[in-house]
């Protein structure tokens, strides 16, 4: 009688468990330890899912576990099922711009260079063969953005370049963008000052605000990543960006260092992040992940994002994995926005 007791209490507590790890924003636990883990790998989660369900099937062949057994089988391959469904809900699908884009629409490309690994021809060239306007680069210093911004201008797209850096410690304390001038002049309004209320806590994030005032806010993000140390500054990281995204007109990008599943509970008039919506979700595409390149788009986590506001139309997203051998760990990611009718 115990052993059957105890077995059916294990039963009870793996199904509670895998719910909370399927779905954890339903009490709250998608920005703690573990379960944020989990949700930004679901992927992962549901291949470990369909792995253990299988080997906790061969231990249906002992028969005093037999029911037991097939009961967590079940579970995991529920908890498999539902990751795959979340995913498959966020889409696997990858959008180009129309040829003929919308009047007044605007590429946005973002890519972690990893401390500058990809050199500066690779990135240009990338950034002129997208057709980008705005260029978001973490983990990328002033030296090399000018130098990109060179290239493209030898390329025909010339750039103005905006960098945060809180030291020269190492590259990852710096974010580059780079704003075409036909949006217009651009000034940094975000200090270079770690923490909010002026910025993100660990790695610099740069605020550009239009001079004319007309013209979107574009952030360059670069949230740090939320290892056990860090999650008191990736949480606070992640509530500064949601109120960055409190206007009207506003386009952010970067390395979140999270997905849509830890920007719950922080989206304000129908947004993921504040006001703004993700594109990679809105396109049909944010199943798709971005970290790490020796992962399968489909088993990584999508934690790269573009982000806008309800007044811009996402017209295409796509993640980028023909650069993965360009040396980043991160995927770029592009997408066009225009505005709405």
């Amino acid at each position: 009688m115990l052993p059957r007791i105890l077995g059916w209490t294990l039963v009870v507590a793996a199904a509670i468990l895998a719910a909370l790890m399927l779905w954890p924003q339903a009490v709250g636990l998608q920005n703690q330890w573990v379960f944020a883990h989990v949700v930004a790998l679901r992927g992962v989660a549901a291949v470990a899912g369909v792995v253990v369900a299988v080997l906790v099937l061969l231990a249906a062949f002992a028969r005093p576990l037999r029911l037991v057994a097939f009961a967590l089988a079940t579970i995991m391959a529920l908890f498999a099922v539902g990751n795959a469904a979340v995913l498959t809900a966020r889409g696997f699908g990858s959008s180009d711009a129309a040829a003929d884009a919308a009047s007044g629409s605007l590429t946005v490309l973002s890519w972690n260079t990893l401390g500058e690994v990809p050199d500066a021809a690779t990135i240009a060239g990338l950034a002129i063969e997208e057709g980008a306007d705005v260029v978001v680069l973490p983990e990328t210093t002033e030296p090399l953005g000018e130098e990109i911004a060179i290239a493209m201008r030898e390329g025909g797209s010339p750039m103005w370049v905006h960098t945060a850096a809180y030291d020269d410690v190492a590259k990852a304390r710096s974010t580059t963008i780079l704003i075409s001038p036909d949006l217009g002049d651009y000034t940094v309004t975000s200090p270079e000052v770690p923490g909010p209320p002026g910025n993100t806590n660990t790695l610099p994030s740069v605020v550009a605000d239009p001079v004319s005032g007309t013209g979107p806010r574009i952030v360059a993000v670069h949230a740090v990543a939320p290892i056990r140390w860090e999650l008191r500054n990736w949480r606070s990281d992640l509530d500064w960006l949601a109120e960055q995204c409190s206007g009207e007109n506003v386009i952010m990008a970067g390395d979140f260092n999270a997905t849509v599943d830890h920007f719950s509970g922080r989206g304000t008039n129908g947004g993921d992040l504040g006001n703004c919506r993700d594109a990679a979700v809105e396109a049909g595409s944010g199943g798709l992940g971005t970290w790490p390149t020796d992962l399968p788009e489909v088993l990584g986590s999508p934690i790269d994002h573009v982000m806008a506001t309800p007044g811009w139309n996402v017209d295409a997203f796509r993640v980028i994995g023909e650069m993965d051998a360009a040396g980043s760990d991160h995927r770029p990611v592009v997408s066009t926005l225009s505005p709405a009718a």
